[in-house]
């Protein structure tokens, strides 16, 4: 059953129009056309295709590099293409244990969406049960549409592309973001190809990957190596 998402170290999109303002967006995955397929694509070949499918493929060995630097597993990293949209850097970052989220921003028409991943599934049983973006305790609507999710929640709407063992959720205001543009993103979703990976997500740095405990040789095999202030009978 699909988690109920948390927000970690997620930035709150009211504040983006504001940062890109000055900071600007960057092109991973964006701008360009996704076309107009009557269904969302969900199988693998979706979800590798990389951009205009002749681009070079991320290292497997950098993606994860620098994905579990920010704690985020290097299978739930995912791009999208949206025609006038772009990246917001600074949206990029971990969701719930171990997912990934992002924004897309356009500067023209100031619209917006939510790229969140995260582990479990979604099915005709717990959709109705699973928040719509993050949430505020509105009913849920459900409508199946190919291999996706359309969900309705408030004045959110989504579409959530299930894969093994992971949901795609692809979230924006009703009243600002046409259905229309949600389902093309949501059947360009792909893992990033190499200048995607370098625009998305920082370099590792030095030594991220000794993630491990240091031994110390100087504890005793048993106890913590505290010292042993026992107090005998005489005080």
């Amino acid at each position: 059953m699909i988690r109920a998402p948390r927000a970690v170290r997620v930035l709150p999109l009211l504040l983006l129009p504001l940062l890109l303002v000055s900071c600007g967006t960057e092109e991973a995955g964006a701008g360009a056309d996704t076309g107009t397929g009557t269904g969302t694509g969900t199988g693998t070949e979706g979800a590798d295709k990389g951009t205009g499918g002749s681009a070079d493929p991320a290292d497997p060995a950098e993606l994860a590099a620098r994905a579990q630097a920010l704690g985020i597993a290097p299978e739930l990293v995912y791009v999208t293409e949206a025609p006038g949209f772009a990246v917001a850097q600074q949206s990029v970052g971990v969701f719930g244990g171990d997912g990934f989220h992002t924004a897309y921003f356009s500067q023209k028409t100031h619209a917006q969406f939510e790229l969140f991943v995260d582990r479990g599934t979604l099915t005709a049983e717990n959709c109705p049960k699973t928040q719509v973006g993050q949430g505020s305790g509105e009913s849920v609507a459900c409508e199946r549409d190919g291999d996706a999710w359309y969900r309705k929640a408030g004045g959110q709407h989504e579409y959530a592309v299930p894969r093994d063992g992971h949901v795609i959720r692809l979230v924006g205001a009703a009243n600002r973001l046409d259905r229309a543009v949600l389902r093309k993103a949501a059947e360009a979703t792909h893992h990033p190809d190499a200048a995607e990976l370098t625009a998305l997500l920082p370099p590792a740095p030095d030594g991220a990957a000794a993630t491990e405990p240091v031994e110390r040789g100087d504890l005793p095999p048993v106890g913590d190596g505290a010292p042993n202030n026992e107090v005998g009978a005489s005080g």
